[in-house]
């Protein structure tokens, strides 16, 4: 985040997420003010923590599909059933630079099932890794572009040629 517009910005969005919440909703309307306002607090520090994780680690990245919208931390992941344009979070990691693929116009979905994973150290294993390989975030755009998906926050193009 450049400037502390963008950190206010950040922190209105995260704070009226938290607050909207049916539990913190709940919350409020028993009487239970301070209690819902600390969840908020913990809630938006949580995604805080979430956002600075995918703006450092090398493989995370943000993967939307008909399933919903993933944030790939590593050993960490963050989702919903909604796509991107309703999932705020993701929606900010995108905003601050994190790798965003779209698998939504993918129409060969034995394809991309059978791809393999990303590896979660910012890595490729050259062995298997369970059920199938994992390979580094730019191997992966490399072979799901070829499927059709679309990619916002190219990490391929700050690598050298």
């Amino acid at each position: 985040m450049k400037g502390a517009p963008m950190q206010t910005g950040v922190l209105r969005v995260l704070r009226a997420t938290a607050a909207s919440w049916w539990q913190h909703r709940d919350l409020r309307r028993t009487g239970q003010t301070l209690l819902a306002q600390r969840l908020e607090r913990q809630t938006v520090l949580r995604d805080l923590g979430y956002l600075t994780q995918a703006a450092t680690l090398p493989n995370a990245h943000v993967i939307c599909g008909e399933g919903g919208t993933f944030i790939h931390l590593g050993w960490t992941t963050v989702s919903t059933l909604a796509p991107i344009e309703r999932f705020p979070l993701a929606t900010l990691a995108v905003a601050r630079g994190t790798p965003f693929i779209d698998i939504r116009p993918v129409t060969d979905v034995i394809a991309f099932a059978n791809l393999p994973q990303v590896a979660r150290d910012g890595s490729g294993d050259p062995g298997p890794s369970g059920s199938g390989k994992s390979v580094s975030l730019t191997t992966y755009i490399d072979m799901v572009e070829g499927l059709g998906a679309r990619i916002l926050n190219d990490p391929r193009s700050h690598q050298s040629a």
